[in-house]
């Protein structure tokens, strides 16, 4: 049995259209069972489609499925402002005090809308460091420190790379990466580099069929963990982040603390809409 509901593609991280990172949403996911939710996503090929529904939990103003083409993700970065910025436009649900509550598998994520962009708060992280030399012999430049498990619902490798040109120019072995990660059940690897107010992120997921991530919310939020607790920055600090050049994009990322808090942000484009048979 075929179904039709209302569909959106929104590039997420970007103000311009083709810029960003796509993601899928299904605004009337009601009614679908998982498998139908895993074969939409497997069949749009981005790195998320996600799936709202009603919300069932006191507080949240709506709830979304996020699935990649593989697997279903409790919480993601890009795929919650962009499903935010969908809902809102549809008219599902409206912002109260420039606030909305999105419920999804790892919890209640609360989002700031502003006039031209949104942000989420993390909703947990946590770092382990990883003292094993295998965490960074997949990169081919050199790396600042330890590298660190951070658990932000999605669990990523995050180092940091000694200079912006070394990460631009990156040289690094898919296959040992994903050697190492994949058995453990994370999502992949974050690198970053930074030198004075210059940011850099790039995000790797090659055992998930993703060589690399455009531009990456939760990645962002794992190196932003990083940062606040190698104490690179603190209580009311920001910076922008750049990613996505090396694979044709021009991603910006907002990244602001508050105490232990941290919010990632940016801009939201819708590129598609109309219904999806499924």
């Amino acid at each position: 049995m075929t179904v039709t509901r209302r569909f959106a593609q929104v590039d997420v991280f970007t103000a311009v259209p083709l810029m960003g990172n796509p993601v899928a949403v299904v605004l009337d996911g009601e009614g679908l069972t998982t498998e139908q939710m895993q074969a939409m996503a497997a069949w749009t090929n981005l790195s998320e489609t996600t799936f709202v529904l009603p919300p069932s939990q006191a507080g949240a103003d709506y709830r979304v499925r996020i699935f990649t083409p593989k697997a279903e993700l409790p919480f993601a970065g890009h795929p919650t402002l962009g499903t935010a910025h969908a809902v809102i436009e549809v008219g599902i649900a409206a912002p109260k005090d420039g606030r909305l509550v999105q419920e999804c598998a790892v919890g209640l994520v609360e989002l700031t809308v502003g006039a031209d962009r949104l942000s989420f708060r993390l909703p947990r992280y946590a770092l382990t460091e990883l003292s094993d030399p295998e965490a960074t012999a997949w990169i081919n430049a050199p790396v600042r420190g330890m590298a660190q498990a951070v658990d932000v619902g999605p669990v990523w490798l995050v180092a940091e790379v000694d200079g912006v040109s070394a990460l631009e120019h990156l040289a690094h072995d898919e296959a040992r990466l994903a050697a190492y990660y994949v058995p453990k059940g994370w999502t992949g690897a974050t690198l970053f580099a930074a030198e004075g107010d210059r940011v850099v992120v790039r995000s790797f997921a090659p055992g998930d069929g993703i060589p690399e991530d455009p531009v990456c919310g939760s990645g962002n939020g794992a190196a932003a963990a990083f940062r606040l607790n190698a104490r690179q920055v603190g209580d009311g600090d920001s910076y922008r982040a750049s990613q996505g050049r090396q694979v044709g994009r021009d991603g910006w990322i907002d990244i602001r603390f508050e105490g232990s808090s941290i919010h990632v942000g940016g801009q939201c484009v819708t590129c598609i809409t109309g219904t999806v048979t499924i």
